[in-house]
Parts: C-alpha cells; structure tokens; sequence
C-alpha cells in the first residue's frame, strides 16, 4: 500500500521562507513522476511544481517560478519544495502527488497523479 506524507507546513510572514517534505512508501518502482500541488480557500487544486524520476525534467508554475524550487534526492523516496519570498496568494494546502505509471512524465493535471497525502497547511499573513 502507498502511503504518502507531506511535512513542513506552518504559518509564516509576507517575504518568509518555508521548505516542505514529501515521504513516499510502499511505491512499487523508483521511476515515478512526483509533483507538489496546492489548493487555496474556495478554490481547485492546481500545478505548483513536478520532478521526474530522474530529476532532470522540473516544472513550475510561472506565479513561483524564481521563488520555490523543487528537488528530489537520488535513491530516495522523498521530494521537497523550498519556497522563498513567500507571499499572502501562496496560502493553501500543499499536496504530493505520484503518478502510478512506471517512467511517467511529469505532468500539470491533477487527474494523472494517482497517489496523494493529507496536505500540509501553508499559511503567509501580510
């Protein structure tokens, strides 16, 4: 069974920075497409950043493009999302997501990630 546990959340200031965890267990292969999703008050969860398997594919959403970055250690199930300069419009709940298929590319839509966590709460205040 898959589990999947996001970490690092809290509540932090306009211009703070916060680094969020992703642990993954039970993953049949390493060769998965991992990405971080986030979904504010009234509204649908949305793309933040992926990572391939490999590492060397990286996606962003251009409203934290410069201010987070994504990583994902060799070897190990786990991913994170460094994120600076945080602002007020970045509050929500943070989510992992793990494409099932083996080799999976990374991917913006909600809907091609097969396995999610709880959510990590994220709140700035201006």
């Amino acid at each position: 069974q898959v589990q999947v546990v996001e970490s690092g959340g809290g509540s932090v200031q306009d211009g703070d920075s916060l680094k969020l965890s992703c642990a993954v267990s039970g993953l049949p292969s390493r060769t998965n497409a991992w990405g971080w999703f986030r979904q504010g008050p009234g509204k649908e969860r949305e793309f933040v950043a992926g990572i391939s398997w490999t590492g060397d594919i990286i996606k962003y959403t251009e409203s934290v493009k410069g201010r987070f970055t994504i990583s994902r250690p060799s070897a190990k199930n786990t991913m994170f999302l460094e994120m600076n300069i945080l602002k007020p419009e970045d509050t929500a709940v943070y989510y992992c997501g793990v494409r099932r298929i083996p080799y999976s590319a990374v991917t913006t839509s909600v809907a091609t990630y097969d396995y999610w966590g709880q959510g990590t709460q994220v709140t700035v205040t201006s």
